[in-house]
């Protein structure tokens, strides 16, 4: 079980229960739901079942971002799905919050995910999907090394629109390429502490 992943400006933990009302508020962020495609409605007893099951859940890993000097939590990423014969996990995340965007912590964050991902989890493939309006979070993935792969043309509806999911992938080796060069990209580069 990771106890810690820490960075410069963020670190990562794991959710506990008296982390559920933060999710549950987070859940109902009208951007966030934007930018993560939510429309499901649920309760607080059904997030508090969710993380219950997701924590004992083998299958995936959800740590909590925190701003390290306030120690307070902005968000969650997450590897799911992860496949131990194939070597492979999705990834995804959400800063709870428009007000923390543009500070670099997600970017920090999914680099310490891939650090542990790709180095002490050993996956050989994590990829994700973006809404075609995300553009932050394309750049974000693009910084880190991801590869656009594919799209699913207008396999989203939202806001009255059709819009294309852009599926992106990156592999150990590419991602341990980019570390070795030294890419400068704070967050990034097999640099986690556990």
């Amino acid at each position: 079980m990771v106890k810690l992943l820490g960075g410069e400006r963020v670190y990562l933990r794991p959710p506990e229960k008296k982390d559920t009302g933060l999710l549950f508020r987070s859940f109902y962020n009208p951007e966030v739901r934007r930018l993560t495609g939510t429309y499901q409605v649920i309760s607080m007893d059904a997030m508090e079942s969710w993380l219950e099951r997701v924590i004992q859940d083998d299958s995936r890993l959800l740590l909590l971002i925190v701003e390290r000097e306030s120690d307070r939590v902005v968000g969650d990423v997450e590897l799911l799905e992860i496949h131990p014969v194939n070597r492979s996990a999705h990834i995804r995340i959400a800063l709870h919050d428009e007000k923390e965007f543009g500070k670099g912590y997600g970017t920090e964050a999914m680099g310490l995910m891939l650090d542990h991902g790709f180095g002490h989890l050993n996956l050989h493939r994590i990829e994700l999907e973006v809404f075609d309006y995300n553009h932050r979070g394309i750049r974000t993935y693009e910084k880190l090394g991801f590869r656009r792969e594919g799209v699913k043309r207008e396999a989203l509806f939202n806001d009255g629109t059709y819009h294309d999911v852009i599926q992106m992938g990156l592999l150990a080796g590419e991602y341990r390429k980019r570390s070795e060069v030294g890419s400068g990209d704070e967050g990034a580069g097999m640099n986690s502490r556990v």
